[in-house]
């Protein structure tokens, strides 16, 4: 059993409520949501972070972004276009950045206006 707990979630040893699945790709809703949509998108092989897996499979680091962009279509968030009303997608790549899963993960968020600079 692995020790990470988005490794135990594509193994279904921990429940997720799954919005969206493809081969490679898991994406689910965050149990402490910040925005009325906020889902992490995965790939379902272990990856630390964003720049771990960039250099170890750019493909899949695509079909997870665009996983992401199928999550925010599927939940309203914009058309297939991308057209308004919008949405944010959020990596956080290690501990000073806020990153508290070693295991890459895509936050999509939206639902309601979103300031910049994040609080």
């Amino acid at each position: 059993m692995s020790d990470c707990l988005f490794c135990r979630m594509v193994a279904g040893e921990i429940p997720a409520d799954v919005v969206h699945q493809t081969d490679r790709v898991l994406a689910f809703r965050d149990i402490h949501p910040q925005a009325p949509t906020h889902v992490l998108v995965i790939p379902k092989e272990h990856h630390r972070n964003f720049g771990a897996l960039a250099a170890a499979d750019p493909a899949l680091l695509g079909e997870v972004a665009n996983a992401a962009h199928a999550v925010a279509v599927q939940e309203g968030l914009v058309t297939e276009g991308g057209s308004e009303p919008g949405y944010r997608v959020v990596t956080n790549t290690g501990p000073q950045a806020g990153q508290s899963v070693d295991h890459l993960h895509l936050h999509v968020l939206g639902g309601r206006g979103l300031g910049w600079p994040p609080g």
